[in-house]
């Protein structure tokens, strides 16, 4: 496995993690008034942390947290459960379907025809009935402690809102329409501020396909030496 440190991989996985727990746990908390624009700004950062457990699943499944297979699995299944009931063996397989089969009939990230058909499509190859009982089940248990509202706006609505920004940023801009490329991908202009905030690295989405062993906090090292 190339470009995999055996402490840094684990090292940002577990600050993913522990950032999007600590997030969660306080703003369920949270007694809030709706007025404070603060609220908000929350619920888009706790979107961005629930694409960061999503990230470090896929990180997994290309084997970039750890050279140790358990301990990379560890996290892979770890990150993919905590972000929406998710089984990582069913993800990894998809997701090299993906890569192996990019841009045709067998990729299950592809849809020919138009934006909320690829989004649906993307979507139903994902989400299993057992995966939506067990997001059934936490959410009921969770209520028992936590205020719904508190549950709606800073679990359920980042978490949906999280596959939005993993589709656009991750999936349809990087592959829709013709590209020059034999990974039918196309990357963003070099800026690394708007490349993390969209997707943690993955608008270079080319680059990402061409290097998989690239974690994604070293992404960003592929547009360095070009635009």
């Amino acid at each position: 496995m190339k470009n995999v440190n055996s402490f840094s991989g684990v090292l940002v996985a577990i600050s993913v993690i522990v950032c999007w727990f600590v997030s969660l746990f306080f703003l369920l908390r949270w007694d809030f008034e709706w007025a404070n624009p603060l609220v908000y700004l929350m619920i888009l950062v706790q979107m961005h942390l629930f694409t960061g457990l999503f990230i470090t699943a896929h990180d997994a499944m290309h084997g970039t947290i750890s050279p140790n297979k358990n301990i990379n699995n560890f996290f892979g299944y770890l990150a993919v459960f905590l972000y929406a009931g998710f089984f990582y063996n069913r993800l990894y397989t998809k997701h090299h379907q993906h890569h192996s089969h990019v841009h045709t009939e067998e990729d299950p990230d592809f849809a020919p025809h138009g934006f909320w058909k690829w989004y649906f499509r993307f979507m139903m190859n994902y989400v299993t009935i057992i995966q939506l009982v067990i997001m059934a089940i936490a959410y009921n248990v969770l209520n028992i402690w936590v205020d719904e509202e508190n549950l709606l706006l800073f679990w359920v609505l980042p978490s949906l809102l999280s596959t939005f920004q993993l589709f656009y940023f991750g999936t349809y801009l990087p592959h829709k329409g013709e590209h020059n490329n034999e990974y039918h991908a196309s990357t963003l202009k070099k800026n690394h501020f708007v490349a993390f905030i969209t997707c943690y690295f993955f608008g270079y989405h080319l680059e990402h396909h061409q290097k998989p062993g690239m974690p994604w906090w070293q992404l960003y090292k592929t547009k360095s030496n070009h635009g």
